[in-house]
């Protein structure tokens, strides 16, 4: 009986090009989260060269610049950082929400991985603890999680024909 085949990505394969793709709104939490992101990147053999960041108003415009970023520079893959925190009204919901559909629509439709790292938090407290102290740096995580994806998709091969590309 043979073994079942298991395919993971590795951390040292992960050369190339990576674009971050960050919310300036709440700066103040988001800029750890850059920091966290090109360090991983950069901890595992990614030339700073090959790293492009581009700063949007906040998550809500992200989605937009991700997909002009997939169509014009062609990463490897890409990784969204934004701070989403909710407060008295419902526009967190729909703030965050509809982010993180994008988000995702995007990585399907270019068959290229978009490393969600948009914080969407209760409080101030909570997303200053995700961007690097008591909860780790999400920043960090989502370069990590973009990386082994790049080295997973290696390792399967090109989509077939007439599966992913361009929208």
């Amino acid at each position: 009986m043979q073994p079942i085949a298991q395919v993971e990505g590795r951390f040292n394969d992960v050369e190339g090009r990576y674009a971050i793709v960050v919310g300036r709104f709440n700066h103040h939490v988001v800029d750890s989260l850059v920091e966290g992101a090109v360090d991983a990147l950069v901890r595992h053999g990614v030339d700073e060269e090959q790293i492009d960041i581009i700063h949007v108003p906040g998550a809500w415009e992200l989605p937009l610049a991700v997909k002009r970023v997939l169509e014009r520079l062609h990463p490897d893959a890409v990784i969204a950082l934004g701070a989403v925190i909710k407060g008295g009204t419902p526009h967190f919901e729909h703030i965050a929400g509809q982010c993180n559909s994008a988000i995702n629509r995007l990585q399907l439709d270019y068959d290229t991985p978009v490393s969600n790292g948009v914080l969407t938090v209760n409080s101030i407290e909570q997303a200053i603890e995700r961007a690097g102290t008591k909860a780790g740096n999400k920043g960090f995580e989502s370069a990590m999680a973009a990386m082994e994806m790049v080295s997973l998709l290696r390792q399967l091969g090109d989509a077939p024909a007439g599966e992913g590309g361009e929208a």
